[in-house]
């Protein structure tokens, strides 16, 4: 008797613990936690677990141990993980718009790119319903900064500095972009770019300079042209279907949790970057400022990818490109 009391009592345990039993939320990340991407995202987690006081347990795959950047967007959609950080271009098959932030010197102030991926802005409203079609619902955004280029002795200066040279780019306007001046350009994944310099692979680089820090590419490129020619930008989405499993109440919490994480990441840019440039010329690298007529050149270069991305997306290219030039 005494023997069938304990074994209901451990049975009731046993029920109960399943019962509240947390709901794991796995994060697929290329890049390393030391990155600032990484640190936003255990801020994120932290928030959520707190805010779902457990409900949520999110665990962070780290340096692409389960997908690689351009795999990411499929693994979301499809529920084969439940979250995923991916660059913004990674979405250009689906979503051709989302390439509007690479289009060359577009977004060249913090002010229009703070307009642009502000709560209810147009740009962001229109392509996060064109990511929505691929299976993924936006959690937030994360900036990564501007656009730079690498490379070992000379700097790239100018279209005529990068004439002949395999780049390595990231996204199809980024590769438009070193094709109208002259280059090749070669896709490779951001947890792929040390071996591909190392090796040879490319003869330059393209990145964000918080990149350069995290990845440490001082150890195989020694010199950063700061080109600023895009904006890179990140999202952090979630699978539809398991997003829509939750409840009310703890999408609320989630949602919560992700606009402190997006606003602490944006207000953070510029010293990230900043720290980041100083720790690339205490590594020894050199960084090289273009001149007002070197920019000039680039933009002189630019209109064949503008009239690419109007090719490929039409009226909804044309319309998002004009209200980023409205925010001039």
């Amino acid at each position: 008797m005494l023997r069938n009391i304990f074994s209901l009592v451990a049975l009731g345990s046993l029920i109960a613990t399943t019962a509240v039993s947390a709901e794991k939320m796995r994060i697929s990340l290329q890049l390393p936690l030391s990155s600032h991407l990484g640190e936003n995202l255990q801020l994120f987690e932290t928030e959520v677990e707190t805010r779902t006081n457990g409900a949520i347990d999110v665990e962070i795959y780290d340096s692409a141990q389960l997908y690689k950047d351009k795999e990411v967007p499929a693994a979301v959609g499809s529920g084969a993980i439940e979250a995923g950080v991916a660059s913004l271009t990674r979405y250009v098959g689906d979503a051709p718009a989302v390439d509007v932030f690479y289009m060359p010197f577009l977004f060249n102030t913090e002010e229009k790119v703070r307009a642009a991926v502000s709560e209810g802005s147009q740009i962001r409203a229109i392509l996060e319903a064109e990511i929505s079609k691929t299976g993924s619902h936006v959690l937030y955004w994360q900036a990564y900064g501007g656009a730079i280029m690498l490379s070992n002795g000379d700097p790239i200066r100018t279209p005529a500095d990068l004439a002949g040279k395999k780049v390595r780019v990231f996204g199809k306007t980024l590769g438009d972009f070193v094709t109208s001046a002259g280059g090749a350009p070669t896709l490779i994944s951001g947890s792929e770019q040390y071996l591909a310099y190392q090796r040879g692979t490319v003869d330059v680089g393209m990145t964000g300079v918080s990149g350069v820090k995290s990845r440490k590419l001082w150890e195989v490129m020694d010199t950063i042209t700061v080109t600023n020619h895009a904006n890179i930008e990140f999202v952090v989405v979630v699978n539809q279907d398991w997003w829509n499993d939750l409840s009310s109440d703890i999408q609320e919490h989630i949602r919560d949790a992700a606009e402190v994480a997006q606003s602490a990441v944006r207000d953070r840019m510029t010293s990230i970057e900043a720290t980041a440039y100083e720790s690339a010329k205490t590594n020894g690298m050199t960084v090289v400022e273009i001149s007002t007529d070197e920019l000039e050149a680039w933009k002189s270069v630019a209109q064949p990818v503008y009239d690419n991305y109007i090719d490929a997306t039409g009226d909804v290219g044309m319309m998002l490109i004009k209200i980023a030039q409205a925010s001039e």
